[in-house]
């Protein structure tokens, strides 16, 4: 039994067939998907999804690359939904200096902002981290985040940083990238991170594992991600999923 702990499964890439995917998450073994709301247009989708569906869970919150359209109605808004009991965490939030459509001291505001209102609500966060490793992590600690914790997502980061991130409470999250022949980096600090800190994903639609490279990923997918961890780290597939599971349900109180 899988948990995917970050998934889009409200993305318009799945109008035509969403159903499908979410049983063959469902024949996959994956028993619980947790759907990432992050903007104003993918908040209501995500909830949606989460009412009307027992195993899909909600995490809510700005993406940096959106920072710069959101208004401070947007964070009552946030804070209203973290109140909802399917809305298990605030996120993805965090940094991103690859695309340049927010500026950095906008991104760096609104993750400050959000970072207090998981505090406040005592919600863990999901950090999306793109080129923007000394930023994020710096952040995290000049805000206290240690405080309620979370998770590093489809983390691509040196064993240092993750190394930091561990020690502010936070899991260590795997996607798809962790298949890839080429992924030397996530290969080597996947087998240094504590079990006990793992957790898989898919970030579907997008980032799907090998032999799927370059196609519309799905949830189902995740047991590829579960096949890769179990070969990098000695384990069975079988006690992947088991940690990896427990490790989820510990993160999101569920």
């Amino acid at each position: 039994m899988l948990i995917d702990t970050h998934t889009h499964l409200d993305s318009p890439k799945f109008d035509e067939d969403r159903e499908a995917v979410i049983e063959r998450a469902l024949e996959a073994g994956v028993h619980t998907l947790v759907n990432i709301g992050f903007n104003r247009e993918t908040i209501p989708t995500t909830m949606a999804l989460a009412e009307r569906y027992p195993f899909i869970y909600a995490v809510v919150g700005w993406h940096p690359v959106d920072s710069i359209d959101m208004t401070p109605a947007d964070l009552e808004w946030i804070a209203s939904l973290l109140e909802h009991p399917k809305v298990v965490a605030l996120g993805e939030i965090g940094l991103d200096y690859h695309w340049d459509t927010s500026p950095k001291d906008v991104q760096q505001r609104v993750f400050r902002q959000q970072i207090a209102l998981a505090k406040e609500k005592r919600k863990p966060i999901v950090i999306h981290n793109r080129d923007a490793h000394e930023d994020v992590v710096r952040i995290l600690r000049e805000e206290g985040a240690s405080e309620v914790g979370g998770i590093m997502h489809c983390y691509s980061g040196s064993w240092e940083t993750a190394k930091q991130c561990l020690d502010m409470n936070f899991y260590i999250s795997f996607g798809g990238p962790l298949t890839f022949q080429n992924a030397r980096v996530p290969k080597e600090v996947m087998a240094r991170v504590p079990l006990d800190r793992l957790l898989i994903e898919t970030d579907a639609p997008y980032l799907a594992p090998h032999p799927h490279r370059g196609k519309r990923n799905e949830s189902s997918f995740v047991r590829l991600v579960a096949n890769a961890m179990a070969e990098i780290s000695g384990k069975s597939v079988e006690e992947i999923a088991k940690i990896t599971t427990e490790n989820a349900k510990r993160c999101f109180g569920i």
